[in-house]
């Protein structure tokens, strides 16, 4: 079964609550989200490996330490995810950036997919795939399959907030896929909303109803 990661660090808890308040607007929600991306990617890439190389400094050579090469991308859901994307980018500049286009059905609150376009290295890269909200689970969960259907074979899953369902129905689906979140939050209510929560993402960062 995969890991749930849920970050605790103060600065995200601390950004995280101003996301939560009704009165942020939409300037501040943009770049709350892509602040606490930032912070999230430093929690994301903690196990990447490193190799051992030499550099010269001011003073003499020395052996130091460098990332061994892993590439990477970032895969936003669409739309709500573009807001997490440029935060991640200035950890990982280097990282290629592909795309999943779903919306939500809202009568059947099923994901409904209708744009894919990825790297076309696609098995050699660790993807991190994400959406600010983690509410049903079905819209990571077509994601994800997405990225398999084509190859892709190492992913993690990143998003701000989460509900227990969604966060089970993720781990049954994709069991070798790892989950980090900043809040794990109560519940969903009978319209597939998360409790407490923060909202429509997508909406409050676009400024749309």
């Amino acid at each position: 079964m995969s890991e749930v990661h849920v970050t605790s660090h103060p600065l995200i808890q601390h950004k995280l609550t101003i996301l939560r308040d009704k009165e942020t607007g939409t300037k501040a929600f943009r770049e709350l989200v892509d602040e606490v991306a930032t912070l999230m990617a430093y929690e994301i890439t903690r196990d990447m490996e490193l190799e051992e190389t030499m550099v010269e400094t001011p003073i003499q050579k020395t052996k130091a330490k460098s990332l061994a090469g892993k590439k990477v991308g970032v895969v936003p859901i669409l739309r709500a995810g573009l807001g997490m994307t440029d935060g991640i980018l200035k950890l990982i500049p280097a990282a290629k950036v592909g795309h999943v286009g779903l919306y939500r059905d809202h009568e059947t609150l099923e994901p409904v997919e209708y744009f894919v376009k990825l790297p076309s290295d696609v098995e050699e890269r660790l993807f991190i795939v994400v959406d600010p909200m983690l509410a049903t689970g079905g819209s990571a969960i077509m994601a994800i399959d997405s990225l398999k259907k084509r190859g892709a074979k190492n992913m993690k899953f990143m998003c701000l907030v989460a509900a227990p369902e969604g966060v089970k129905a993720l781990q049954e689906a994709h069991p070798d896929v790892d989950i980090y979140i900043a809040a794990l939050d109560e519940k969903l209510n009978e319209d597939g909303y998360i409790i407490p929560g923060l909202g429509d993402a997508g909406d409050r960062l676009f400024g749309t109803k």
